[in-house]
């Protein structure tokens, strides 16, 4: 279970593989950012023991994954290259308490969300792709995003209780979908399609 508020359009994997190497590129960066992401939380918080192990192995999965899609971009004739950063992430941790451990929690939970997104959209592109490499490779990658998913909730379990941490990832989620309801038409993994003719 991904814990979303709001599914994606059905509409969106069709189009996505129309813009399929602006996604590619965006994907990439997407997968370094999640690396950070995983890393920054282990220098942010070395006293958090429970947090250290599993997000150096996720940080060293994401890496993977980013060179796994920097040589799809490769065997398109495409360069990775600086992107300007998309609205998605920026506005979903606009929420993000300031007071620790709220500060904590609200981040793990973000970053559940992102990968849940990821996941969800993943799987659209699994769909609507013909098949051959890409098609494989977001196949595959769909299932990785939806066990970062459950590591990201799991360990927010070890920073607050069960039942505050599900009514806050409801609460997030909710900003999560109003985010994507709002956002731009951007060819990104988690923008916004343009509405089908």
């Amino acid at each position: 279970m991904l814990h979303l508020s709001a599914s994606t359009p059905a509409h969106w994997g069709p189009w996505a593989v129309e813009v399929i190497d602006e996604i590619l590129l965006d994907h990439a960066h997407l997968e370094k950012k999640a690396a950070s992401t995983a890393l920054n939380l282990i220098f942010r918080y070395p006293d958090r023991a429970a947090l250290l192990a599993p997000l150096s192995a996720l940080a060293r999965e994401e890496l993977e994954h980013f060179e796994r899609v920097l040589a799809a971009l490769q065997a398109r004739g495409l360069s990775f290259k600086v992107q300007r950063p998309g609205v998605y992430a920026g506005r979903l941790m606009e929420v993000v308490r300031k007071v620790e451990p709220a500060r904590l929690l609200d981040t793990l939970l973000c970053a559940a969300l992102i990968e849940a997104r990821s996941c969800e959209r993943m799987q659209h592109l699994a769909e609507a792709l013909p098949a051959g490499s890409l098609q494989a490779l977001y196949a595959d990658l769909l299932a990785s995003e939806a066990r970062h998913h459950r590591l990201y909730l799991d360990l927010a379990e070890t920073v607050a209780p069960r039942e505050v941490v599900r009514a806050r990832l409801a609460e997030l989620a909710a900003h999560e979908a109003a985010i994507l309801a709002d956002a731009p038409v951007e060819s990104r993994l988690h923008g916004r399609a343009s509405t089908p003719l």
